[in-house]
């Protein structure tokens, strides 16, 4: 009889043991499902933490984000876990991370979403295109930021801490003095800090530090700093390689050696305050200002840059590459053709609209 109970008994408690491993098997499932990613979408997902948050006050907040499957056993991962100190500021996650990944990137302030203003200003853009970016980014609208850049009091502070600005952006028929220095680049600020003043002269800064390398060179130019931005921000619109740059600076040289006209139809728009999409009519082209280099009465260089141009311009009109052409034309492949009189000139422009590469 003894024999048959404990034979009884030891089956129960195998039983019982084989019970107790597969209920923990479960729950563990359960928990390794429930603290995985709800998804495999790696769309980004931006949580702010808050003074006086915890990880355990902002269970509700991931969930509605959806970042997590359960706020229970969400809850439960932190007991376990006991992770570090909540750092506050804004955070990226996404539904493919788990729980503890969430977790590591929440306590992790170097996993902080960069909370900085960024302001990314292309070659080649003017100082209108400019101040419209600065706006969408910032509470600085347009025409402050314009404004305050034509403000020759502010113009007399910035010229005596800047060896490149001189008088000639006083000229009264320029557009906006400042047109041409503005280096193109990304910048960043902090959000506290950021006004009109802290803008331009982070800018002036790059600008500086971009012509410090050929100061000796611009200082012993036949050509002014500013006449040299000029030049380049033409050159900027007009060709797209580095190759071709100084080629067409080298045209425009022999143009202005010569006396001629320089004859871009970029100074055009810049003269007459169009897009590149806009079209020029005739009067546009012979209308006679301070940019206008189509009109056949002006020689030399326009009054200012129309542009703010690279660095690689800056240096193409620098170093241009000498050659005996006097006209240059692109198709719409971006390839420039060059020749050494009108005739030439008119040629390749015929043979391109006939291959319906003509960029009108």
């Amino acid at each position: 009889m003894k024999k048959v109970r404990k034979f009884k008994l030891g089956k129960f408690l195998l039983f019982l043991l084989l019970f107790i491993i597969v209920l923990l098997l479960i729950v563990l499932g359960v928990y390794k499902y429930q603290t995985s990613a709800v998804s495999s979408n790696t769309d980004p997902k931006t949580i702010t933490i808050a003074e006086g948050d915890n990880y355990f006050s902002i269970a509700s907040k991931l969930k509605e984000q959806n970042l997590i499957r359960s706020e229970t056993f969400y809850k439960i991962y932190l007991k376990f876990a006991q992770p570090d100190s909540l750092v506050t500021g804004d955070y990226e996650l996404n539904e493919a991370m788990s729980v503890p990944e969430i977790i590591k990137v929440l306590g992790d302030k170097n996993s902080k979403k960069d909370s900085t203003i960024k302001l990314t200003f292309r070659e080649g853009l003017n100082l209108t295109q400019m101040a419209k970016i600065v706006e969408e980014k910032t509470d600085i609208k347009a025409e402050e930021f314009i404004n305050k850049l034509a403000d020759k009091t502010y113009l007399e502070s910035l010229k005596q801490d800047y060896w490149f600005i001189t008088d000639e952006i006083y000229n009264s028929e320029i557009y906006y003095p400042l047109e041409g220095y503005l280096y193109p680049d990304t910048y960043h600020f902090e959000p506290a800090e950021i006004d009109v003043d802290t803008i331009v002269r982070k800018i002036l800064d790059n600008t500086e530090s971009k012509l410090e390398e050929y100061k000796e060179t611009l200082q012993n130019s036949e050509y002014s700093v500013h006449q040299i931005l000029t030049l380049a921000s033409i050159v900027e619109l007009e060709a797209v390689s580095d190759t071709d740059r100084a080629m067409v600076a080298g045209v425009f040289y022999n143009r202005l050696n010569d006396n001629w006209s320089l004859g871009s139809d970029v100074t055009t728009y810049y003269a007459e305050k169009k897009t590149m999409t806009e079209r020029l009519t005739q009067s546009d082209l012979t209308a006679c200002n301070g940019y206008n280099t189509r009109c056949t009465s002006m020689t030399g260089l326009p009054v200012g840059p129309i542009d703010n141009p690279s660095i690689s311009s800056i240096k193409a009109a620098l170093e241009p590459t000498e050659n005996d052409y006097y006209y240059f034309v692109a198709d719409t492949n971006k390839e420039v053709y060059f020749t050494k009189n009108a005739t030439e000139h008119d040629r390749i422009i015929a043979k391109l609209k006939d291959e319906g590469k003509w960029a009108a």
